[in-house]
């Protein structure tokens, strides 16, 4: 028997990743496939039409649907962690927490990111504490947000469990260069041939060389990127920062890079990015719902996500069937990056293999993205030891050490909000 557990299986993204494994049947013999979610609407509605797709298909493995979180990782070999704390609601609300206190509103970064993060650690360590219980040696397999620091999270609570967070920028980077050079080239636009070097935390790394068939294409690849940027009416980056850098930044880095812009852009809410994604939600539930649909709609883009099958079935695959293959995911680095502690989960190009997830070496970033990424690390350790402990004062430091955080007079005012608006989800700061 090989299960996969889904953690969070009533979200929209589910059919995607049944697609994925659909794709894969051949190499990845899953006979399971759980479904577990505590919405049973959701739950129902997102489940049914997963089975209609995997008997679409010849009916490759069975889909189970449960409330019940243990039942789910009985016995798994893999647990997938894709949950919300609060719903999309919740999401809302942290986006508004920065709006209302002229901050940037985001759910992974920023003030928003906290509070996310806040309300969901505790669940994923109760996920891990199942899978001590229930599947021991299973790997858990984390795409919930803030996925960098939720890792950080599991490698210093949970250090037992195999874990190792995913996310789906370095592979849609990747993808996104190789259009660009089979413009050229159509033989470089093979997945399989091609490397993305990057380094950093989750949602917060620079992408500094490229390779196809181990041929370096970096200096190709920076210089149509600032050659574009330079062309545009209204480029995303600043061309003179990236060429300072002579590095990428993920598209995240907007939010330290251009924080005016990006507050002038908030400015203009609703609706936020949660509000649009409700909309979207709403419509894709309605077509998972009707009788006999079993295809993935084409609306399922505008969800986010390009490539989160790939990224997550991938992986499983490799580990799997003992490939050796590249993935870059959140893992404590081990000393892969010298002259770091150790024990920082980053985000960077790791070998997968039955053994498990091997960081590889790579040179430390240089000062001018470090300074930044040790400024925001050392806000997801007091952001951890918050959450873990109920902590108001790590939760106060938190605040007031991130960068896109308050003034410091305006600390107390920012927490007090983000712990009323989430009380229901924050039990651990009740009695603090």
């Amino acid at each position: 028997m090989l299960k996969v557990a889904i953690i969070g299986g009533g979200s929209t993204y589910t059919p995607e990743l049944v697609q994925g494994f659909l794709d894969r049947a051949e190499t990845f013999p899953l006979t399971e496939l759980w479904l577990m979610d505590i919405s049973e609407e959701r739950l129902r509605v997102v489940g049914e039409f997963a089975r209609r797709m995997v008997e679409a298909h010849g009916g490759r493995f069975s889909v189970h649907l449960t409330t019940d979180q243990r039942e789910a990782v009985r016995g798994a070999r893999y647990v997938i962690t894709q949950l919300r704390v609060g719903g999309m609601a919740a999401r809302r609300e942290d986006e508004y927490l920065g709006h209302r206190h002229g901050l940037i509103g985001q759910e992974t970064t920023g003030v928003g990111g906290m509070a996310k993060a806040l309300r969901t650690i505790p669940v994923i360590l109760k996920v891990a504490a199942d899978m001590r219980d229930l599947a021991p040696g299973a790997l858990l397999v984390n795409f919930t947000n803030p996925a960098g620091l939720i890792n950080e999270a599991l490698s210093r609570h949970a250090p037992d469990i195999p874990a190792v967070g995913l996310c789906n920028v370095a592979y849609t980077t990747k993808m996104h260069i190789l259009e660009r050079l089979s413009a050229d080239n159509p033989r470089h636009m093979d997945p399989a041939r091609a490397e993305l070097k990057t380094l950093g935390l989750n949602h917060l790394t620079w992408h500094y060389g490229f390779t196809v068939d181990g041929q370096d294409l970096w200096p190709q690849v920076l210089a149509g990127f600032i050659a574009d940027l330079r062309k545009a009416a209204e480029p995303e980056w600043d061309p003179d920062t990236i060429e300072a850098l002579g590095m990428i930044p993920n598209g995240y880095l907007k939010y330290y890079y251009h924080t005016g812009r990006e507050l002038a852009e908030q400015a203009k809410w609703p609706p936020s990015r949660a509000e649009q994604v409700m909309a979207i939600e709403a419509d894709l539930l309605r077509q998972y719902a009707a009788p006999g649909a079993a295809t993935l709609p084409a609306t399922l883009m505008q969800r986010g996500g390009a490539y989160y099958s790939t990224v997550a079935t991938q992986l499983l695959n490799a580990h799997f069937n003992n490939l050796a293959e590249t993935h870059v995911v959140n893992v404590p680095h081990r000393g892969a990056v010298a002259g770091w502690p150790p024990d920082w989960v980053l985000e960077m190009p790791c070998r997968v293999d039955a053994a498990g997830i091997h960081p590889l070496p790579a040179e430390p970033l240089p000062p001018a993205c470090f300074g930044l990424l040790a400024h925001v690390k050392a806000y997801e350790l007091l952001t951890v030891k918050a959450a873990v402990h109920g902590d108001r004062r790590a939760a106060y430091q938190a605040l007031l050490t991130h960068p896109l955080g308050p003034p410091a007079d305006r600390v107390r005012a920012v927490l007090n909000d983000m712990l009323a608006t989430h009380r229901q989800y924050l039990p651990q700061f009740q009695d603090g």
